[in-house]
């Protein structure tokens, strides 16, 4: 017998007693987006390369490690995405979104690939959902969508959350505190991790998000740009907070956040869930003010925020379900016809409706209802006379099938 296929390694199915979840959790976002004013965007799955190396940056390991790149038939060196933030960008510059009324606020949902290590809630193909607001420096902004993500998450009641804020300033805002830090760095260079020592004076920052055990106790005296904030930085962090603060968010002040990826500046926000030990991180985002002029763009300044789906139902744990069904409609053998024109029936008029399709007996059928979840079960006799089962209960009664939708209706 030849092998089966599976899989790749670090991809999933998902299977219909797993979507039960996503589709949930999609009409939670898609209902909150709608009311804060937010237009859902969609953008290819695969990109131009420099796109994310100029955009996300040569230095992280995102584009380092991490992307999976190849050249097509046409000799052009393309990317399976894996972040939004830049493939949006790119289409509001593309697009000419910049004429429109700023900020454009947008929303995505998709597949994203990272050859990485996989492991629980992290895989090489998964899925998230994003928001972007593009073309305001307002720290309304930051807080419009630090709230939006908060709600969207306590209504999902998702346990043990935390949140963390922090700010790493404008780059002009930081570029003392760099050297201060880079400083920092090369006196206790023999305690940090080789990839960390190489990146002083690329990324200086990302130190801090080191899982090494000797880089992270080296850091646990480091400076921090929280500790240095000035002048306008300072002003619009003071404003971000107080916005938090009025509209009854808890979050926590972390001076060691970073973000994965370059283009971030000021705001920064990490959701947790504590449950989730190592992998903890649900959602998070900031600002990157300087992204889309790295494009190619004008300066436009920008917020946003990614949720992984994946470690958003590993948060919830989410253990499946097949897709509900209301009604479960039995049949003799004669009336399976009457059984299908029935479901049609009820299903066109809203109500989740099923019956068996591997023509199982009378007590075979009963045990696919139970099996179903369904509410109550009709049973057609072969005179086409009707009962009506409460599958809670096992109470029975009889109905005409002409009058079962208006009394179901009703």
């Amino acid at each position: 017998m030849s092998e089966r296929f599976k899989a790749p390694r670090g991809t999933f199915d998902v299977l219909p007693e797993g979507s039960a979840g996503r589709e949930a959790i999609f009409a939670a976002v898609s209902t909150a987006f709608a009311r804060a004013g937010y237009g859902r965007i969609e953008t290819p799955a695969f990109e131009d390369t420099e796109l994310f190396a100029r955009g996300v940056g040569g230095s992280t390991d995102i584009v380092r490690k991490e992307m999976f790149s190849f050249e097509d038939q046409g000799g052009r060196d393309l990317t399976l995405r894996p972040e939004g933030t830049a493939p949006i960008c790119r289409a509001y510059l593309e697009a000419g979104m910049y004429t429109l009324p700023q900020p454009v606020k947008l929303w995505y949902w998709g597949p994203f690939f990272r050859h990485e290590r996989p492991q629980a809630g992290r895989f090489r193909q998964f899925n998230q959902i994003g928001a972007e607001s593009i073309g305001s420096a307002s720290a309304l902004c930051d807080a419009e969508l630090i709230v939006l993500l908060n709600d969207f998450l306590h209504e999902l009641a998702v346990p043990a959350l935390r949140l963390r804020v922090g700010s790493l300033g404008s780059l002009e805002g930081r570029a003392a505190y760099r050297e201060e830090l880079k400083a920092y760095l090369r006196e206790r260079e023999d305690q940090l991790a080789k990839d960390v020592r190489e990146r002083i004076d690329e990324n200086p920052l990302r130190a801090f998000d080191a899982k090494d055990e000797g880089t992270r106790a080296a850091m646990a005296d480091a400076p921090t740009m929280l500790d240095r904030l000035d002048g306008e930085d300072a002003e619009h962090f003071a404003e971000v907070r107080s916005l938090l603060d009025r509209a009854g968010v808890h979050y926590e002040l972390d001076g060691a956040l970073v973000r994965g990826l370059d283009y971030y500046t000021r705001t920064v926000f990490s959701f947790e869930c504590e449950n989730l030990g190592a992998q903890s991180e649900v959602a998070g985002g900031g600002r990157y003010d300087g992204l889309i002029e790295l494009l190619g763009g004008p300066v436009t300044p920008a917020v946003g925020w990614a949720c992984g789906i994946e470690r958003l139902l590993l948060a919830l744990d989410h253990q499946g379900s097949a897709p509900p069904v209301q009604v479960f409609v039995a049949a003799h053998p004669e009336q399976r016809d009457a059984a299908l024109g029935l479901v049609f029936e009820l299903r066109r008029a809203g109500i989740a409706a099923d019956l068996d399709l591997a023509e199982r007996s009378i007590k075979g059928q009963m045990k696919q209802a139970d099996r179903s979840g369904a509410d109550l079960a009709v049973i057609l006799d072969d005179r086409g006379h009707a009962q009506a089962r409460d599958m809670e209960t096992g109470e029975q009664r009889s109905v005409r099938p002409d009058q079962l939708l208006a009394e179901l209706s009703r």
